[in-house]
């Protein structure tokens, strides 16, 4: 018995089939591209734990930026 109660020979059935389906190069992007949205999510948990200093100072140089009639800089 496996997962589920679905065996290993039906899993296999299962996998063959998407491969045919797919192909293994397309099947090979959608994976490099699934991982590195997951690293990207972690890297942007681990980025938001800490205070953003580079957002602060842009704010800063913004707001303190004189401006004439027009609206520029």
């Amino acid at each position: 018995m496996g997962i589920g109660g679905i065996s290993i020979w039906q899993l296999l059935i299962i996998l063959a089939i998407v491969i045919m389906l797919f192909g293994t190069k397309r099947l090979r992007t959608l994976g490099s591209d699934l991982g590195s949205a997951v690293k990207g999510f972690r890297k942007s948990i681990k980025d938001d734990d800490g205070p953003p200093d580079s957002v602060d100072t842009e704010v800063e140089d913004v707001a303190q930026t004189p401006r004439d009639s027009s609206g520029k800089p």
